[in-house]
Formats: structure tokens, sequence, C-alpha cells
């Protein structure tokens, strides 16, 4: 498989009054261009920290990268200068559709005003050269004729995003729109910069259930009409049931199974994934829960780091992590155990 983007091995730690909490502990996936991946797993298995590692925006006093490569178009984005992916990568070749739409707009600007200026240092047209030589970035004019060309392209993609009359749409203010709106504005926002990857990161939690299946809909339609993949960060398996091509399962820092959407529902190989699968309300109303507890991530077990809640564990299990094995093609499961009699709870 062709890879836009490969995370391998990544360890990231976050210091606290207990200690170091190894939040990312040898994380691998892969994502190819023009596939939707889902990211899924229970709050706080790590999902917001892989995002916002791949990003480059994770706290600086607080976060530390202990090991791996985070390789995007075949370069290694933790070993390159930051400059270099601040101006070419982040907010350009990546971009970042945020969770809450209700937080993520400046109150006391207009949204045109917001999606032009992130135009002026993000659009596809902008080079280096902008402005006049040996000026203070923030202080370079934005070039006129660029100027009309991107405010075309804004209008033309809050069309496709059905911003209803996108000219005075731009000189709306962000409380003026609803939560759903928003989103769509952020969905834009995300997709002006002709990025090769999106990272969207719970985009439809703060949003009613219908218009959720609305959002969904049009990002899925909009990603594959410009041929951009996406990392889908949820913890909501019939989310990622609607949208995703691939589902990498994450819990407690670690990877635990990669498969195709429809392998992932119908045949989970990982103990965990069946565990989640079946937490999901049936027909019948019953909730199940996995026992035990997730576990610390300060002091996490040894192993795999689900062990203490698996009832297939053996000691190979508490002693070593696994090593990721195809059960099928394009399906990996870290278990040294892996189950492959099919399931019929698809959601």
């Amino acid at each position: 498989m062709a890879e836009l983007l490969a995370v391998r091995g990544l360890e990231v730690s976050f210091a606290t009054d207990r200690g170091p909490a190894r939040v990312l502990d040898g994380i691998s996936l892969a994502i190819a261009p023009g596939e939707v991946v889902g990211l899924v797993g229970e709050s706080g298995c790590g999902k917001t920290t892989l995002a916002r590692a791949i990003l480059g925006v994770l706290p600086a006093g607080a976060a530390r990268i202990h090991a791996g490569e985070i390789v995007f178009k075949g370069r290694d984005l933790l070993r390159e200068e930051p400059d270099v992916v601040n101006d070419r990568v982040r907010g350009r070749a990546i971009t970042f559709v945020p969770q809450d739409p209700f937080t993520s707009f400046n109150p006391v600007f207009s949204v045109g005003a917001q999606l032009m200026d992130l135009m002026k240092w993000k659009s596809p047209r902008r080079e280096g050269g902008d402005g006049r030589a040996g000026w203070p970035a923030l202080l370079r004019a934005y070039p006129r004729a660029r100027y009309r060309a991107d405010r075309s392209s804004v209008l033309d993609v809050l069309r496709a995003a059905q911003i209803a009359e996108p000219e005075r749409a731009l000189g709306r203010l962000p409380h003026e729109f609803s939560g759903g709106q928003r989103q769509r504005l952020m969905i834009a926002m995300a997709l002006l910069p002709q990025p090769d990857l999106i990272i969207a990161d719970e985009p439809t939690t703060a949003l009613d259930v219908t218009i959720q299946a609305q959002i969904l809909r049009l990002l899925r339609q909009l990603v594959k009409e410009r041929g951009v993949s996406v990392l889908f960060t949820t913890h909501d398996l019939g989310t990622a049931h609607e949208i995703c091509d691939r589902i990498v399962v994450m819990y407690a820092g670690q990877e635990m199974e990669s498969a195709p959407t429809d392998a992932f529902f119908r045949r989970p190989a990982h103990p965990y994934t069946r565990r989640l699968l079946e937490s999901v309300p049936g027909p019948d109303g019953i909730i199940r829960d996995i026992p035990g507890e997730v576990p610390s991530l300060v002091d996490p077990p040894s192993g795999c780091r689900f062990h203490p809640r698996c009832d297939a564990m053996t000691e190979a299990c508490r002693a070593f992590l696994p090593e990721a094995c195809a059960v099928a093609a394009d399906h990996d499961v870290r278990c040294h155990h892996p189950l492959l009699a099919p399931v019929g709870n698809v959601p």
C-alpha cells in the first residue's frame, strides 16, 4: 500500500505530578492517498495526542517524544526544521477540523476576515516571496491579484460546503451561524489550502444526531471528490462505520488492530475490539461494559496493555508486547491469540 503518512514506533510521554505518563507507547499506523482512516478507542487512549503529534503542536513544556518517526510524503516531520513544518506542512499540506465549532472562531471578526486571513498565509497560490523583501511577515501586504483569486476560491468552497449565500456569509459574525453551519465552515477552512491530509478530531461530537449525519455525508463527499486523505478520530463506532475506509483501534496508547471497515465489524480479531463492539447497545437495549479498569499511563502494565482485562490472557501476554501480524489482506492485529471467527454485530 502506498503511504501518504506513516507513523512508526511513536513514543510520547507527558510530565505529571506522579511521574511521566506514557501516552503513546510505540504506536504505528499508515494512511494511503485518498483514504479515510478512523482512529477509534475509549476516551484517554491517546487519539488526540497522536493527532497533535502529527500536526506538531504537542505542548512543549509537558510533552516529550522519546522515539519513532512521522513520515509524511517521504519526509520525517520530527526531524524537519520547525519553520519548514510551519510554513509548508501545518495548515497547508495537513489541515485540521476541530471538535468544537463553537469556540474555534474568533467571535469579534467576521467569518470572511478569518477565512481570508487563513488564505493570506496558507493559500496554495502563496509563494515565499509575497510582500516586500525584508518586511516583518505580519506587515507584508496581501498581493491584490492573489487576494481576488483566493476570495473566488473561498466562495467556491463555501458553496461546496453547502453554505447558503456565501457572499453574504463572509460578512457575518460566527455567532450568526448555527452549530452545523459553523462545522461546515470549519470543513471549508480545512479544504481551502488544498491539503493532502485532513485531521478531523471528533468533529461531530458537539452536534445533534441529525446534523451529525449531514456533516459526515458532506465531509466524505468533499474529501472523495478532491482525493484528500483523512485521519478521523472518534469514540463512536457508528460514526466510524459511516465514513471510514479503514479503522485503527487504540487502547491505552497502543494500536490493537487495523482493518478495512467491513472486516473490522464482521471479523474483529483482537479481544479488545470484540469487547468494544459488544459494548454497542443492541436491539435489546442492554449495555455490556468491558470488565476491569483502563490502566494507569504512569505505571502501565507490561506486555499487551489490555491483558489485565482480557479473557484470553496468558503469560506471554503479560511478558511481551506482541508484534503486529496479518490475519487477512490489509488486516493486522497485535495479539498473541487473535480471534478468527466472524461476528454479526454491525452498527
